[in-house]
């Protein structure tokens, strides 16, 4: 019996360490209000009435939806959709962006663009597939925009598995963009897709389209950005673990 009850403590006792490391490595998300967010650029951002999703109309130059306020060390969910079967450009987000980049001389911030098919432009080729860069100038509709080429602009990274991949037409994908100081990440469908680190400035999140038209950004959410657990702390994690299992054994 006596050896029951150690059994039983023990598990409670690892299942509450757990619990609180998990915890801590977790975020709360809460639905972002969307009408408070400021349009630069080209483009018709079209707000639902909840408030929680945008619809882009315009197939037109560069233009980008953003929140208008510092978010490092936050994440960004919910899902993209492009809504036509009649063009194949750039879908994607900025982070890091203030308001003025877009023409700015002395812009910073991260692009994470899409485009569904390969296409070529005055001269060069817009890649297909789902890319980060760094842009650090005026982002005009030329070659820097299309071909991640050019003064001001930086290609950082193609996606893991969706680098040379397009998205498709009215298929909904879920998102999450985690953005610190020092680290990038870009999740699809459960998927990560790019994970940079690295010294980036702050500024906000945001929405970018590029001669793309009625494309729906849905569902959106914000939080605090989830902290890596370190690898003593799986390793804590494990032996917790085994050390419950081993108990629950002896009590048998």
């Amino acid at each position: 019996m006596q050896a029951a009850k150690t059994a039983r403590v023990a598990a409670l006792t690892t299942g509450a360490m757990v619990g609180a490391m998990v915890g801590a490595t977790g975020a709360q998300a809460a639905p972002v209000d969307l009408s408070t967010w400021v349009r630069e650029g080209a483009g018709i951002w079209n707000v639902s009435p909840d408030k929680t999703s945008v619809t882009q109309t315009q197939n037109t130059t560069p233009g980008v939806f953003h929140s208008n306020t510092n978010s490092q060390g936050q994440f960004l969910s919910g899902t993209i959709r492009v809504n036509t079967s009649t063009d194949d450009d750039f879908v994607g987000f900025v982070l890091g962006y203030r308001a003025g980049d877009l023409s700015s001389a002395t812009a910073d911030y991260l692009l994470i663009d899409w485009k569904q098919a390969t296409q070529s432009l005055g001269g060069c080729t817009g890649a297909v597939g789902l890319a980060i860069s760094r842009v650090t100038g005026p982002l005009t509709s030329g070659s820097m925009a299309w071909c991640h080429q050019g003064p001001g602009i930086e290609e950082l990274a193609r996606a893991t598995t969706l680098g040379s991949t397009g998205w498709a037409d009215f298929a909904t994908y879920t998102f999450e963009l985690v953005f610190t100081a020092t680290r990038v990440q870009v999740v699809v469908d459960g998927t990560t897709e790019i994970e940079i680190n690295g010294s980036f400035s702050n500024g906000s999140f945001g929405f970018y389209n590029y001669s793309q038209a009625n494309v729906t950004y849905a569902g959106i959410q914000q939080g605090a950005a989830p902290i890596p657990l370190p690898a003593a702390g799986w390793l804590l994690l494990a032996g917790l673990g085994a050390l419950g299992v081993a108990g629950r054994r002896r009590a048998r």
